[in-house]
């Protein structure tokens, strides 16, 4: 599925159900809160911190996709197209790391 289509699911989503959207600050917290989510599933399934019994339910998944919702509102409420953005990032990092990451015997 193309990004510029998730933007506009997301988009008819809060026009629709959301009512609008919550205003540019707002949502870089949400967002915040949302990667810190992520940051404790992490740390405590694949990292050194244990997980308590409360956190075995959570959905990495599901925590990764609210990330990726309020990326796409933040784009749609600024006028970013990520699709382009993503694509122009994706050819700048090939042509940038072509032989870096190779390169890099702490990788080997």
């Amino acid at each position: 599925m193309e990004i510029t289509t998730l933007q506009t699911q997301v988009d008819e989503w809060i026009k629709t159900i959301g009512v609008r959207y919550f205003n540019e600050l707002t949502n870089m917290a949400i967002l915040t809160e949302e990667v810190g989510e992520v940051a404790r599933v992490i740390a405590r399934r694949y990292g050194e911190q244990s997980e308590k019994e409360s956190d075995k339910s959570k959905d990495l998944g599901e925590e990764l996709a609210d990330v990726l919702f309020v990326t796409l509102c933040l784009a749609n409420q600024t006028g970013t197209n990520l699709q382009e953005a993503f694509d122009k990032k994706m050819k700048l990092k090939t042509e940038r790391d072509a032989q870096r990451h190779v390169q890099n015997p702490k990788l080997k």
